[in-house]
């Protein structure tokens, strides 16, 4: 109520993210499960194991998602082109504010006939009253021995019994055995039925079978496994498939619990008003824990490949890096060398320059007794005393007049 007058306020400014909230309860509210119809386009399978696609027609698209924990239990992988029948929520992504359709099961078309038989036969039954709550027998609060009517081989049954010996391990369990699947087995579980009936011997049983196709399930869709849990003079909980799958046996039978353990819950001596009442709320909560945790998983999908688009512009840089870096090694190279070159080509002008060198040819050079370099005799006076240097040495020498060594 709060959310309608928000809505209606005319001063209520909404963010994005209510508004979204918004639209996100009004949608699933408004829209029970149901089936559609289409092809299928744009299909992806993301590395987190959801599916995301368009059903198409000749008019229309409408965008979906098949999250991991429920394309996992398809026996097949869906593909471009595919006409497909689903069955399916809607839904809304808040985060982008996209409308979509979350698909709780996925068939190939041409099932149809399937559905219209088990419809008629809904539509039949229930016209004579079989589903009328009327014929519904009470469950025992403290059941003496408790009855399983499915394979001995089910996965099924041994999820059955472990809840079993884990809420109340005294009360004693007889199992009928009888195959749960293939040609012919209705007529072989509407017998498991009828001797457990007659034999009396349990206080509730409990009809079972894991989750699977609707060929799978067929057989609890059968008129003559219908009729056997009406006649049946024990009370019977239908535990047949997963949560969403809903069998004619389902509504025919004294209780219909989602799964095969939920069965076995409803079957001991603690299920009551109360405990209904809890698996209201653990429902609910459930739904909306696994909307969290697929909403987050498709935030996951989204970011995923934005950073796939950074990492090739990484690697692009990366490349350049290198070659910039190849570049830079073949110019130092050759800088380095063109250097070492001209440093040759110096020592070779300074070894030209040094005074040593000329002095290896015969040629001195005169300091005065300050040891300044004498460049000029016009600086030296007669009997001045001066060091002749050599390159072996230097010797002292005296200036004399120059007249003595003219001829």
């Amino acid at each position: 109520m709060a959310e309608n007058q928000a809505i209606g306020s005319p001063t209520k400014v909404l963010t994005v993210s209510e508004l979204n909230r918004l639209a996100r309860d009004v949608l699933e509210r408004s829209f029970p499960l149901f089936w559609v119809s289409g092809e299928i386009s744009n299909l992806t399978r993301a590395a987190s194991g959801h599916w995301y696609f368009s059903l198409k027609d000749s008019g229309a698209q409408v965008r979906c998602v098949m999250f991991k924990n429920r394309n996992s239990y398809l026996g097949w992988i869906p593909k471009e082109g595919d006409k497909v029948e689903a069955r399916a929520v809607v839904s809304f992504y808040e985060a982008r504010g996209e409308f979509q359709l979350a698909i709780e099961f996925l068939q190939q078309a041409g099932l149809g006939a399937l559905f219209e038989a088990y419809e008629r036969l809904r539509l039949k039954l229930e016209s004579e009253g079989l589903f009328d709550a009327a014929f519904k027998k009470p469950l025992h609060q403290y059941p003496r021995q408790i009855g399983i009517i499915t394979s001995a081989d089910a996965a099924a049954l041994r999820d059955v019994l472990s809840t079993l010996k884990r809420r109340m391990p005294s009360i004693p369990v007889i199992l009928y055995p009888t195959p749960v699947q293939g040609k012919g087995v209705a007529n072989l579980i509407a017998t498991a039925i009828d001797k457990a009936s007659k034999r009396a011997e349990c206080d509730v049983l409990i009809l079972c079978r894991g989750g699977g196709s609707i060929e799978d399930l067929w057989q609890f869709n059968e008129e003559i496994v219908a009729r056997a849990i009406h006649a049946c003079q024990i009370p019977i909980i239908s535990g047949v498939g997963h949560e969403t799958d809903f069998t004619i046996a389902d509504f025919v039978a004294d209780y219909r619990a989602p799964t095969p353990t939920a069965a076995a819950e409803l079957a001991t001596p603690d299920r009551n008003n109360l405990l209904a009442g809890i698996m209201q709320i653990e429902q609910r909560i459930s739904r909306q824990i696994r909307y969290l945790l697929e909403n987050r998983s498709q935030q996951l999908d989204y970011l995923s490949r934005r950073l796939l688009s950074p990492l090739q512009q990484i690697k692009h840089k990366r490349d350049t890096l290198t070659q910039l870096q190849s570049r830079l090694k073949t110019a130092s190279t050759t800088q380095l060398q063109q250097q070492q070159q001209r440093l040759i080509q110096l020592g070779q002008n300074l070894q030209h320059l040094n005074p040593q060198a000329v002095l290896e040819r015969g040629y001195a050079y005169v300091e005065n007794a300050n040891g300044e370099l004498v460049s000029s005799s016009k600086g030296l006076k007669t009997g001045q005393r001066v060091a002749l240097n050599f390159k072996d040495g230097k010797t002292d020498a005296e200036i004399l007049p120059a007249s003595l060594f003219r001829s």
